[in-house]
């Protein structure tokens, strides 16, 4: 019986030793960039020209509305200028099969 506990001891612990020489910590999990991120970064540099003064603090994407031959991309992006907090949507609309650019509206918002 000491036999087998002994020998169910050190298989265990080979076993596990195994599993310690690869930390999960070092796994790199790959992950694919969204759609709209193409189209995030044009918003936060769109938004950076037509407010040189202000800071990005912080960015959301709204959603995608999908038309037959055109697309809008519509992202809320919060401000801080030198003497406010605001926040911007961008909606850009963009051609289907090229994407090309169609159009961009700005609006803003106050807290």
């Amino acid at each position: 019986m000491k036999r087998f506990i002994m020998k169910l001891l050190c298989s265990s612990i080979l076993f596990f030793g195994f599993f310690s020489l690869y930390p999960s910590s070092e796994v790199v999990i790959a992950q694919e960039e969204p759609a709209y991120a193409k189209w995030g970064r044009l918003a936060m540099q769109k938004v950076k020209e037509k407010y040189p003064d202000a800071k990005i603090v912080d960015y959301l994407h709204v959603g995608r509305e999908k038309g037959m031959e055109n697309s809008t991309e519509t992202f809320k992006l919060w401000l801080e200028g030198p003497n406010n907090e605001f926040g911007v949507f961008i909606d850009i609309t963009f051609d289907n099969n090229t994407e090309e650019i169609v159009d961009i509206k700005f609006r803003e918002v106050s807290s």
